[in-house]
């Protein structure tokens, strides 16, 4: 703790997620590799903790999201690889715990401003039946007035102001109704002047904390800068993109100053996954831009590029200015983290793959009975993460980088396994020279899959029975 702050138990809690941003466009994060602008982002991590090993729960958007939320991997449930795409019912089924509700329960007033992508369902606003997205009419909109029945504000939170997903991006919902159309260029100034209305808005009651969770639909596709943004980076449309993303941290930032609220607030700034290849990486790292820094791979995939992620945390009654933290993290860890913050308990039936990382705020290891992170690619394909050991149960990429699995020679070892204090680009394999080391990483990784948890104390188990742990057998 800093000198003569006082640590209070209910901070209000700013979660700010982008959508497909790479640890290397994060300037701060690879100064010596990155020529991407992000003056607000740089200046968080000057003022907080940068943490160098956090992970998304997957390699693409709604695992990695329902993974935050639940405090729970999404292959746990009916969804075992790829995303949703709305018009169904929502992935969080009623009854489980989530951070809003947990939050919500202990008096916070909750809020969503941004892209959900965890599904929902629409009801005519004429008749009321189910609303069916019609197959092959491309550019479909909801109608204005149709109603979310099982959207966010039915799973803790009590304000919501976005969209389902990118394909849906002209939808602008509001609570439980899509309240108009528009283009998507307008939808990342829309939720920068929301965020500080809200926070404005917030400001006005001082006993009631807030969780503000601002999932940015930004700079994932369409790559649509505004016109103020456009041509403000020497990287093209991705990279203008990028700096009117951290211009959302800056506002924010702003907006909890103005109010007297910057010391008891909590920030938290991540991304779902790595970049995406629609940002043009090999044009990108021809201007000597690389989206993943060091690493191998981008989104989607099972490499460390795919769910390494910027992870940089500003709580100035706590977190001491200009630090780092080398501690292993999940995305799915926010549960935990905001429980013994709050000093609560976690739900029995619910997180059951989150883990404090509240000691490492404070500069102290992270003592868990944690064994290891597990990996999710776009493909289901697994991994596993155990101290410096990366074991990937693919033969390649696991996603969308070469070579893909079906690129590999049929001769190449089934799986890979990684020294990453030696090797941080994933460059040799040493799946058959370490035996042992794979053996007993893969009876870990079986163990935390099909107990249901990887956390003690839960009672629940995995959704579905099947869950294959090795994708590539026939």
């Amino acid at each position: 703790m800093q000198s003569g702050k006082r640590v209070v138990t209910r901070p209000n809690i700013v979660y700010i997620i982008c959508d497909d941003l790479g640890y290397g466009d994060v300037h701060a994060l690879a100064p010596k590799i990155s020529k991407m602008v992000t003056p607000n982002a740089d200046k968080l991590a000057n003022q907080g903790m940068v943490f160098t090993d956090a992970h998304s729960g997957s390699a693409v958007c709604t695992p990695t999201r329902y993974g935050i939320m639940t405090g729970r991997y999404s292959w746990r449930t009916k969804l075992q690889s790829g995303v949703v795409q709305g018009y169904r019912d929502n992935l969080i089924v009623e009854n489980r715990p989530t951070v809003a509700s947990h939050l919500k329960k202990l008096g916070y007033h909750t809020a969503i401003l941004g892209k959900w992508h965890m599904n929902f369902n629409y009801l005519n606003p004429s008749t009321g039946k189910l609303l069916e997205k019609p197959k092959n009419k491309k550019g479909f909109k909801a109608p204005i007035g149709t109603n979310i029945p099982d959207g966010p504000i039915t799973r803790g939170f009590d304000y919501f102001y976005g969209i389902h997903h990118a394909g849906s991006m002209k939808e602008i919902i509001e609570n439980d109704k899509v309240i108009k159309h528009e283009d998507e260029i307008n939808f990342l100034p829309s939720l920068t002047k929301n965020s500080v209305t809200y926070i404005n808005e917030r400001a006005k009651d001082k006993n009631t904390p807030f969780f503000l969770y601002l999932p940015l639909g930004s700079p994932h596709t369409p790559i649509v800068p505004s016109a103020d943004w456009q041509g403000k980076s020497e990287l093209g449309p991705y990279g203008d993109f990028v700096m009117e993303t951290d211009n959302v941290i800056g506002e924010v930032s702003k907006a909890l100053e103005k109010n007297g609220l910057s010391e008891n607030t909590l920030i938290i700034f991540t991304s779902d996954n790595g970049a995406s290849k629609a940002a043009n990486i090999p044009a990108l790292a021809e201007k000597g831009h690389y989206v993943s820094a060091h690493m191998r791979g981008s989104k989607a995939d099972l490499w460390d590029g795919g769910h390494r992620i910027p992870f940089i945390v500003r709580w100035p009654v706590l977190v001491k200015e200009g630090t780092e933290s080398k501690e292993l993290i999940c995305l799915t860890d926010l549960f935990a983290t905001i429980s013994e913050i709050t000093k609560t308990s976690l739900p029995s039936n619910g997180a059951e793959d989150s883990f404090s990382f509240l000691p490492a705020l404070k500069q102290k290891p992270i003592n868990s009975e944690r064994n290891g992170v597990i990996h999710h690619s776009i493909s289901g394909h697994f991994a596993y993460r155990q101290g410096k050991w990366k074991l990937l149960l693919a033969k390649g990429s696991g996603g969308w980088t070469a070579p893909r699995e079906h690129e590999v020679a049929e001769n190449a070892p089934i799986a890979q396994l990684y020294n990453l204090e030696k090797d941080p680009s994933e460059t040799t394999n040493l799946y058959e020279t370490e035996p042992e080391i794979v053996k007993q990483l893969l009876k870990d990784l079986k163990t935390d899959i099909y107990s249901g948890a990887t956390r003690n104390g839960t009672v629940l188990k995995n959704d579905i029975d099947n869950i294959i742990l090795w994708k590539n057998e026939k």
